[in-house]
C-alpha cells in the first residue's frame, strides 16, 4: 500500500533529509588519503546524535554501523572498517537518520584526492542519471518513467545499471512501497501520485551490471571488480516538478573549498 504524505509530513521528511545532507557534508570535510572508513562512521554517528537524531541504519536488520561506505568496486552496503582510503579511490557514502520519527536517506560518491578521468566520468554520469530520474518524478507519471530515464542516461555513457537493488518509498519506515528500479519502460509500473515520497538511487557500474554479495552478508561488489558509483535523493512527487528533499549544496560548498 502506498502512503501519500501530508504537507506536514513532507516538511518532517525534508528536515530529516537535510540532516543527512549536512552529515554527508561533514564527511566531505574528512575524506582524504589516510582516513579509515571506520573513522568516518564514528564522526557521522556523533554528528547525527548531536543534532537530535538517531542513526537510521545502525541496527536496521542487524546492520552494525551508521554509514554504508562502499569503496571502488563495492556497489552498496559496505561496512565501515579499518580500510585506509587511498589516492584515486572513490567512495559512496549512504547515510540514514531518524528525526522526529521520520527517516532521511541519501548517498553521494566522493573522489579521494585526485582520481583517474574514467572514474570521474562514471561519477558524473551516475549523478546525471539521478537528475534525469528526478525530472520524471511528477504526479501522473509512473515509476517506469523514472526508471527509464535513469537507465537511458547511464547507458548513453556506456555504463551498466545494477538490477538487483532498487530505490524505495520513504517515511516512518526506511523502506516503503513502491520499489523504484533503475531500469524499466516508460508508462509502466506504479502510478506516481502527489504526496508520494520516494528515494531514487542509481547504482551504476563501469563494467558488467552483475554483482555479488560478500560473506559479511551486506557488501555488494561488482562481479568483474570494476568501479561502481551511487547517488541518492529523497523526492516528494508533486504536480509539474518534483520537490527534492535532499540537497547536495552543503557537500558542494565543502568540496569547492578543498
Amino acid at each position: 500500500m502506498l502512503h501519500l504524505k501530508t504537507a506536514e509530513e513532507i516538511e518532517l521528511l525534508r528536515a530529516s533529509n537535510r540532516l543527512v545532507s549536512r552529515t554527508l557534508a561533514e564527511m566531505a570535510k574528512l575524506i582524504e588519503p589516510g582516513v579509515t572508513t571506520l573513522e568516518l562512521d564514528r564522526i557521522a554517528e556523533i554528528f547525527i546524535r548531536d543534532n537530535g537524531a538517531l542513526p537510521g541504519f545502525k541496527g536496521y536488520n542487524s546492520f552494525p554501523n551508521t554509514l554504508c561506505t562502499s569503496v571502488n568496486d563495492e556497489v552498496v552496503h559496505g561496512i565501515p572498517s579499518k580500510y585506509v582510503l587511498k589516492e584515486g579511490d572513490i567512495i559512496s557514502i549512504d547515510c540514514g537518520v531518524i528525526l522526529d520519527k521520520y527517516y532521511g536517506d541519501s548517498a553521494f560518491t566522493f573522489a579521494v584526492g585526485e582520481i583517474p578521468e574514467e572514474r570521474q566520468r562514471l561519477i558524473d554520469y551516475t549523478r546525471a542519471s539521478l537528475e534525469k530520474g528526478v525530472k520524471e518524478a511528477v504526479a501522473g507519471n509512473r515509476v517506469g518513467d523514472v526508471s527509464f530515464a535513469v537507465q537511458a542516461e547511464a547507458e548513453s555513457g556506456g555504463y551498466s545499471v545494477v538490477r538487483e537493488l532498487v530505490g524505495h518509498g520513504l517515511g516512518k519506515k526506511l523502506h516503503e512501497a513502491p520499489e523504484v528500479p533503475n531500469y524499466g519502460r516508460r508508462g509502466k509500473g506504479v502510478k506516481l501520485d502527489e504526496g508520494l515520497v520516494i528515494c531514487i538511487e542509481p547504482m551504476i557500474n563501469m563494467g558488467t551490471r552483475r554483482v555479488r554479495q560478500m560473506k559479511d552478508g551486506w557488501t555488494i561488489r561488482t562481479e568483474d571488480g570494476r568501479p561502481s558509483a551511487h547517488f541518492e535523493y529523497a523526492v516528494a512527487v508533486m504536480r509539474g516538478e518534483a520537490d527534492v528533499l535532499t540537497t547536495y549544496e552543503y557537500i558542494e560548498e565543502v568540496l569547492n573549498k578543498k
